[in-house]
């Protein structure tokens, strides 16, 4: 009985131990995404497995290899590596039909299953602008239209004008009629002006399937437009004897025929010095009578513009010496002394007389010059008749005095006159300078 126990005990152990061996098995796949076009690498793994075979089918439940042996006959179909721990099988040039849920066998009892979904990615055709017709005239609105197809999922549409995205577009998303890839379209309006001629517009489309690799659309724009005029001078400031060039700058497309040029509404007075070559006007030796309006006026197919420049000659400035002037403050500074020397009525005389050589070369008078040396002219005379007044008042009292003197003791004017008479005898000692 104690070995039949044992025996039965054995029994029931070495089953569960294969019963647990089998729970232990499970086939492990992952998902897969290819783009269409592409090859898919399919793979199951098994961590513990006791030999136990492994399969791999279709979404049709078509098996595709049981372990090493291929069971459909699919070129595509490809054994990549098979062994008791793993299955794994490639499909190339995969497409849009073989998207779906496969299917990873571990034939264990029961039979273990894993599923791995294989998602084929449409890659969009490359787009195509429409809508645009040359040439566009400035002011006119635009419409264009970027299209691709065979997106799957549906691509991205997005426009560029000057490398910068213009956000405010039209979007449509249709199916194709195999159910599976998606057309998509997207319109751009806009109004042109001239500063669109030459742009390029872009259209690019963005998908997961395109490895961050856009695909784009190029149209250039052609504006045309009414010719823009401007006239640059050669000088900021023409002078009377100088030459002056005019320059008109035309712009405009299709490009501005020969310009005209036209003073105050008529043709040029002068064409021996009024010269035109090209767009520039040459005006050799100017004087006042080439003052006035000047016009240029350029045309194109689409219509004309002008622009206009007002002509002053200015006077040439004149230019003072210096030397010009030392000469003649020397000559009024020594005339105005001497006449202080001398006599008041010789100095009313000689203060009046001008240097003739004084402003020589001198093409107007310099009123503040004059006035200025007339000033320090009256200010030295001023000064001069105060130093001599009180020099002359000072020298009379002394001679007064000198003459009385021994008089002043005598007791009456008798005795003062004999006193001063009898100083005669030193009369020789005395002397009177006049000046």
């Amino acid at each position: 009985m104690i070995w039949k126990r044992s025996a039965v005990l054995r029994f029931y152990s070495v089953c569960g131990l294969l019963l647990q061996g089998s729970q232990g098995q499970f086939p492990l796949t992952q998902n897969v995404t290819v783009v269409e076009g592409g090859t898919a690498i399919l793979t199951c793994r098994v961590d513990q497995n006791d030999n136990t075979s492994l399969q791999w089918s279709n979404p049709a439940q078509q098996t595709l290899y049981f372990d090493d042996k291929k069971a459909l006959r699919d070129n595509r179909i490809e054994l990549v590596r098979a062994s008791w721990h793993e299955l794994s099988i490639s499909v190339s040039d995969v497409s849009l039909s073989d998207e779906g849920q496969y299917t990873c066998s571990l034939f264990t009892m029961p039979v273990k299953t894993s599923k791995a979904y294989l998602t084929v990615l449409g890659v969009p055709d490359k787009p195509q602008i429409s809508g645009f017709s040359s040439p566009v005239m400035e002011g006119d609105l635009m419409q264009l239209t970027c299209k691709t197809s065979g997106s799957k999922p549906a691509a991205d549409i997005r426009w560029f004008k000057n490398d910068k995205e213009i956000k405010d577009v039209k979007y449509l998303k249709e199916e194709d009629a195999n159910r599976k890839t998606f057309t998509v379209s997207s319109t751009l309006d806009f109004r042109v002006d001239r500063s669109d001629d030459g742009v390029a517009v872009i259209c690019r489309v963005d998908h997961e399937s395109l490895n961050a690799t856009p695909q784009v659309a190029m149209q250039v724009l052609e504006i045309h437009y009414t010719p823009s005029v401007k006239i640059i001078p050669s000088t900021p400031f023409p002078q009377e004897g100088q030459p002056l060039i005019l320059t008109c700058e035309s712009k405009g497309k299709p490009l501005p025929e020969p310009v005209l040029w036209t003073k105050d509404g008529g043709e040029l007075p002068d064409p021996d010095r009024m010269v035109v070559s090209g767009r520039e006007l040459n005006i050799l030796f100017l004087n006042k009578t080439d003052n006035g309006t000047y016009r240029c006026e350029a045309t194109n197919t689409i219509g004309q513009s002008s622009a206009e420049y007002v002509l002053i000659v200015h006077d040439v400035p004149n230019t003072l010496l210096p030397t010009t002037i030392i000469p003649s403050l020397t000559t009024a500074t020594v005339t105005t002394t001497v006449a202080i020397t001398t006599s008041p009525t010789t100095s009313a005389t000689t203060s009046s007389v001008r240097d003739p050589n004084a402003l020589a070369g001198q093409t107007g008078p310099d009123h503040a010059l004059i006035g200025g040396i007339v000033a320090v002219v009256v200010f030295v005379t001023l000064c001069s008749i105060f130093l001599l007044g009180r020099y002359l008042a000072r020298h009379k009292g002394t001679y007064l005095t000198n003459e009385a003197k021994g008089a002043e003791d005598a007791p009456d004017a008798d005795t003062a006159i004999i006193n001063a008479e009898g100083s005669q005898v030193n009369a020789e000692e005395k002397k009177e300078y006049f000046i």
